[in-house]
């Protein structure tokens, strides 16, 4: 005996799954997002790694 109606507890938390899938699919199209957008920046971004950098040091003037 199959079971045809759905209880009303169950309608509601559909909804509130379809609300909790597009919230996560919304965070993740975000990260995606700032991930692409970072890489494609990517040949001007050096990592912090305690060392001095040359492109980031500032030139020595000498003196006359």
């Amino acid at each position: 005996m199959p079971i045809t109606q759905t209880h009303e507890l169950h309608k509601r938390r559909f909804g509130r799954n379809v609300g909790v899938a597009l919230s996560l699919v919304g965070f993740a199209a975000i990260v995606f997002g700032l991930t692409v957008a970072k890489i494609r920046e990517g040949a001007s971004m050096e990592a912090f790694d305690h060392q001095p950098r040359i492109s980031i040091t500032p030139p020595v003037e000498s003196k006359p």
